[in-house]
């Protein structure tokens, strides 16, 4: 969930990768369907990802979102920032009413989070050179 809605509300100007420490088979369908019906996003394109296809890869920024993918994340060449939100697993509520609640309650957390971590006076700076970059290559 947190793949889609960084790169929603980041218009697609900030390349967004996610991965799990040990991802499902599929994109849990309550988060499909939470992130359809509450903010509007198509979840047909997103897929479960290992950290591995990542290793050696870099980033600038790496956010965990839950205590055990922040213990077993790994360490990312160029020593990107490193921000862990702790979230409990929605999917490990077992009542299905409490369930979809809690799926849409972390969404709703996680969006709160990322307009903040957006709205930070350098991330908010960094966006705004990297549009005047793109506006000078076109």
């Amino acid at each position: 969930m947190a793949e889609a809605l960084l790169s929603r509300l980041s218009a697609g100007r900030i390349d967004v990768a996610s991965a799990g420490s040990a991802p499902a088979a599929s994109v849990h369908p309550l988060a499909r369907q939470t992130l359809h019906d509450r903010f509007g996003i198509d979840p047909s394109t997103l897929e479960p990802k290992p950290v591995s296809r990542f290793l050696g890869e870099h980033f600038d920024v790496v956010i965990t979102v839950c205590d055990r993918a922040a213990e077993s994340c790994p360490v990312f060449p160029g020593r990107p920032q490193r921000i862990h939100w702790s979230f409990e697993d929605p999917a490990a509520v077992e009542d299905p009413e409490a369930q979809r609640i809690a799926f849409e309650r972390v969404a709703i957390e996680l969006e709160a989070r990322l307009r903040g971590w957006l709205s930070r006076p350098e991330i908010r700076a960094r966006l705004a050179d990297d549009r005047k970059e793109e506006r000078r290559a076109r």
